[in-house]
């Protein structure tokens, strides 16, 4: 356990990093009318959010390089929990204890749904027609939050952005592992990868634009690795968790603390 120290010391630095990041590009995104994505690259804080999330990323790489995917991978959720504060203290305001008591409830949910999921046992590998149809797939989710969205309140329709948004980014994640372990051969999927990102990032403003940075976040967290884990298993042939029973009511969990989230954190712009 003690040599897992570092691996899990690293992660949790880059989950501080993500955290840092995202807090303040939503500060930024929350303060105009939701501004479109040259507006807000032309916004030094937005930048430095970005480059902050970037470095967040560079430390989880390097913390699987040199720890286990099962310890790594919970300390990424810790994100949400550092998010919360980073982000109140920013529109100056102190979080709530409900405000932690349902982003504990995600975290927790999220932990244990991680750690149910099978280490795949081969390398992923995928062909041109399943990409198109994993991308085919995620655009249509999305549309169908972005229509149900434009239907209901702020706190609703904050989640089915950062849902939407969860879901390209899900599609990008499994996009990068085949590129990953398929280099070079698989080299040429680089060239789709830019479709879903920059979906998901402009779809994660308009969620953080709205002001309900709790609500996005939590929704961004829960979304992307379960959509990377549902094409991991429709399209790479990777096993699910074996208790179903356990790995829904974990989802359930943080599903319900996003909810509970919606519920208590309070607009911010």
């Amino acid at each position: 356990m003690l040599a897992a120290a570092p691996s899990a010391a690293v992660a949790l630095v880059g989950s501080l990093f993500f955290a840092l990041g995202a807090a303040l590009q939503q500060h930024v995104a929350a303060t105009g009318n939701e501004p479109r994505m040259r507006v807000l690259l032309r916004r030094p804080r937005w930048l430095l959010g970005g480059a902050v999330i970037a470095a967040g990323g560079l430390l989880h790489v390097y913390a699987l390089s040199i720890g286990p995917l099962t310890i790594v991978q919970p300390m990424g959720v810790a994100s949400l929990l550092f998010a919360l504060p980073i982000a109140a203290a920013l529109h100056g305001r102190r979080t709530s204890r409900n405000e932690l008591a349902a982003g504990a409830m995600v975290a927790i949910g999220l932990i244990a749904l991680v750690l149910m999921v099978p280490v795949p046992t081969r390398p992923p590998s995928m062909t041109a027609a399943e990409v198109t149809l994993m991308l085919s797939l995620a655009g249509a989710a999305a549309l169908i939050c972005l229509a149900a969205a434009a239907r209901i309140g702020p706190p609703g329709r904050t989640a089915l952005l950062a849902v939407s948004a969860g879901v390209m980014y899900g599609a990008a994640s499994t996009l990068m592992r085949v590129v990953a372990d398929g280099w070079p051969a698989q080299l040429w999927f680089l060239l789709a990868l830019p479709i879903p990102l920059v979906a998901a990032l402009m779809l994660l403003q308009k969620a953080y634009a709205i002001g309900h940075f709790g609500v996005a976040f939590a929704a961004l967290q829960v979304t992307d690795p379960v959509t990377a884990v549902s094409f991991g298993a429709l399209l790479l042939g990777e096993p699910l968790p074996a208790n179903g029973l356990a790995a829904t009511a974990a989802a359930a969990l943080a599903a319900a603390g996003t909810v509970a989230l919606a519920r208590t954190t309070p607009l911010s712009r």
